[in-house]
């Protein structure tokens, strides 16, 4: 049987009493090999190597823990994780520094022995032997791979190791002192061993209670080494290292380094947690042939169903909660809409009106008509057309969707035919919703210039509206159509895509009224179908900053029930992404980790990839979908199996190209003329103060007194950042989206603000 003996060489008298031992028992008991660790510790000489030799080819272990020793320690913690049995003895002779093994609490946990002398401590080792090794946890925690070791006080190497471990979105757990005074040695030995890997930082001696948290970092160095885990040993330069782990010790000097170090660390943990767990993938190469929808949700209408992720805002829309769906591009409003629209047509006794116009049918009715009338006028006449647009829409879908059934349904085949008399006498006519609309408002500006010529500013009564508008009695039309709807389930009109065929110059007081005219009359007509005890719900789809400018021009619009499709949650993000990933032939219920780790790396620059890329969309996830397109793109033309560092590269800065267009275009319409204030920031870095950033924009051609109004937008938009007290960086997405709080940032900051350009931009603008 073998053992070995580790002690310090700092007590000559315990050397010299272990020595002895070691004489008596090797006549006494010959039949136990007793390894002596007997060289001084030198400064400069690696003596690992021995030392795990030693304690692999041991039967048990035997430790003096008379002195507090670093390398004693962890090679009590080395054994341990090794499975073998450890003893640990102590010379009563000596002073024990009672206190501070207090405060360590892993010996008193493990429990020791007690000798005064040689013949004592040789019939103590008698009766060592290798029985009942401390069991080891065999199972492993996926959810928190890593376990830190936290230091008696925070400080900022702490504080940079806890944030790039939360920046490559590894659970973690650990020791924290604050909570626990004192390191029980087999909670320790549980966390280490059900974990991946191991984060240890050693502390200088100036730093408050260095000597009490050293041991404990000795004896969880000492545990993951010996239990196979990825370790990661920190120090400063010129820090306290002991030999036995000198040579595996990582050295750093800034906080970039501990961010490097922890990156490195994080990909060995993702890969072994991978290589764990391996994800059953469909024949063939995955990612050739992934499919994960598209960025513009019209042109996935057909398979959005299978992976879309049903929010909040969509449980309260198709509840009938709201009025108004509002969000920024790219935040999903088209993509909520078809799939409202999908759940409620399921109902076969449903009505639903989706209507989509194209935009430039309403051009006309702008500029050869809005234009010559005073502005009651116009309102007046907007919420009358789409009421009446709206009564027309209604009456074509129940008459198309119920033409076969009112010949076989005795109940419905008169109110049938009166509804289809009804709405043959208007000017609605064939085609689809668009051509309807263009014929309409055709006919109302025909009417128009017949009757009123052109003479600016004029007023006219109901009469006159009700003439110019409309075609039948929409009273009747009311009446003839309630009366068949009680024969049908809900009522949903669903109104899209107003925004698209505005001005390419910006947004006009004109799309403003229209977009009030046409809110007005879905709410007129809800009311009025509510009144007759249908269940009858309108929901309209508009675009944030028209919103905003809705609000504005009349605050009453801003009690309206309202669902904002504003992402803040990445890991709402990333479960819209796991979806569309787990709709390509895998299980369901496959974890977004196990399905990312097949397409791309875990890591670049330390930070985990999904992350990297969600902290690069703006969190829109159109934007989302269409950087990991873009990185897609380029690995499947190289031919790789899934996407590297250089895919990462090249993709960003394709999105990022394509991104500085849109946001120019955005900046448009908001300013109301062409601009090019972003093409203006290549090459000018990634901080700005508030008087670098206001040259910038009277540089582009913007009037001095409009700075203040595009600096809110470029802060609104996400384009830019403000640096904050503890050196981070907040975008508008990180406060909620609520302006209020970023000007207060502003304010807060005074002359001294200072604005980060995101990333997004950074590797379009910064090449």
């Amino acid at each position: 049987m073998k053992t070995f003996f580790a002690y310090p060489s700092s007590e000559p008298e315990v050397t010299k009493t272990i020595q002895e031992a070691q004489k008596v028992l090797s006549s006494v008991k010959p039949s136990l090999s007793l390894h002596l660790w007997q060289q001084n510790e030198i400064c400069g000489i690696p003596l690992t190597d021995p030392i795990f030799e030693h304690i692999r080819e041991c039967d048990f272990l035997v430790a003096d823990i008379t002195s507090l020793n670093f390398n004693v320690t962890f090679e009590i913690g080395y054994a341990i994780g090794q499975g073998k049995r450890a003893y640990l003895t102590r010379n009563t002779n000596f002073k024990r520094d009672a206190s501070t093994i207090d405060k360590i609490g892993i010996f008193d946990t493990l429990g020791f022995e007690s000798y005064s002398d040689s013949e004592g401590l040789s019939k103590l080792l008698q009766k060592f032997g290798n029985d009942s090794a401390m069991p080891l946890r065999r199972l492993l925690n996926t959810k928190a791979p890593v376990y830190v070791l936290r230091t008696p006080q925070s400080n900022q190497a702490m504080l940079s190791v806890i944030a790039r471990i939360k920046k490559a979105r590894l659970g973690f757990k650990g020791y924290i002192p604050d909570d626990e005074p004192r390191l029980s040695a087999p909670k320790a030995i549980d966390d280490v061993a059900a974990s991946f890997g191991v984060v240890v930082p050693l502390l200088a001696a100036q730093f408050a209670d260095a000597d009490v948290h050293n041991i404990r970092a000795a004896f969880v160095s000492g545990l993951a080494l010996g239990m196979g885990k990825i370790t990661t040993i920190l120090q400063p330069r010129g820090g306290p290292a002991p030999l036995d782990v000198r040579d595996i010790v990582k050295t750093f000097d800034r906080p970039e380094d501990i961010s490097n170090i922890i990156g490195e660390m994080a990909l060995d943990i993702t890969e072994k947690l991978q290589a764990d767990d391996p994800l059953p993938l469909p024949k063939g190469d995955f990612l050739a042939e992934l499919r994960f929808g598209d960025a513009v949700a019209e042109n996935e209408f057909q398979t959005l169903g299978e992976y879309y992720l049903r929010t909040d805002q969509y449980q309260r829309a198709t509840r009938g909660d709201v009025n108004l769906v509002v969000g920024r591009k790219g935040a999903g409003k088209t993509a909520l809409f078809s799939q409202v629209r999908n759940i409620k047509r399921s109902n076969i006794s449903n009505i639903v009106v989706d209507l989509k116009p194209e935009g430039y049918q309403l051009i006309r009715l702008k500029e050869d008509v809005l234009d010559y009338l005073a502005e009651g006028a116009k309102t007046h006449l907007i919420t009358a057309l789409f009421e009446y647009v709206f009564y027309l829409e209604i009456c074509y879908k129940v008459l198309e969707k119920d033409a076969d059934r009112h010949l076989r349904d005795n109940n419905l085949y008169d109110p049938y035919c009166r509804l289809q008399a009804v709405y043959e006498t208007g000017a609605a006519g064939e085609g689809d919703f668009s051509e309807r609309l263009l014929g309409i408002s055709q006919n109302l500006v025909d009417t128009f210039q017949s009757k009123f010529g052109a003479e600016k500013g004029q007023r006219l009564n109901a009469a006159q509206v009700t003439e110019l508008v409309y075609k039948h009695n929409i009273r009747e039309v009311r009446d003839t159509l309630s009366a068949y709807l009680k024969f049908k389930g809900s009522v949903w009109i669903l109104f899209d895509n107003l925004d698209k065929g505005w001005s390419s110059h910006g947004l006009t007081s004109g799309d403003i009224l229209i977009l009030r005219g046409l809110i007005d009359a879905a709410r007129k007509i809800q009311h009025q179908m509510q009144a007759h005890e249908h269940d009858f719900h309108s929901v309209v789809f508009v675009r944030n900053d028209v919103y905003q400018l809705l609000v504005e021009s009349s605050a009453d619009y801003g009690k309206e029930s309202r669902a904002t499709l504003d992402w803040t949650d990445s890991d709402l993000l990333r479960e819209v992404l796991r979806k569309r990933l787990v709709s390509n032939s895998l299980p369901a219920d496959t974890p977004f980790e196990k399905v990312w780790s097949q397409i791309c790396i875990s890591h670049y620059q330390g930070e985990e990839t999904s992350q990297f890329l969600i902290d690069r969309s703006l969190m829109r996830p159109r934007n989302m979908i269409k950087l990991l397109a873009h990185c897609r793109g380029f690995a499947v033309g190289m031919g790789r199996p899934r996407i590297d560092e250089t895919d990462l590269v090249k993709g960003l800065r394709a999105y990022s190209l394509d991104l500085i267009t849109e946001a120019d275009q955005e900046l448009t319409d908001i300013l109301g003329v062409d601009t090019s204030l972003i093409y203006h920031f290549i090459g000018e870095g990634k901080t700005f103060t508030q008087g670098r950033i206001a040259e910038l924009i009277v540089a582009s051609g913007i009037p001095a007194d409009r700075v203040d109004d595009v600096l809110r937008f470029m802060v609104y938009y996400g384009f830019l950042g403000i640096h904050t007290q503890d050196n981070g960086v907040k975008y508008i997405f990180d406060v909620g989206y609520d302006m209020k709080l970023m000007q207060v940032l502003i304010s807060k900051a005074g002359a001294d603000v200072s604005y980060a350009l995101s990333p997004a931009f950074d590797a379009g603008l910064n090449f």
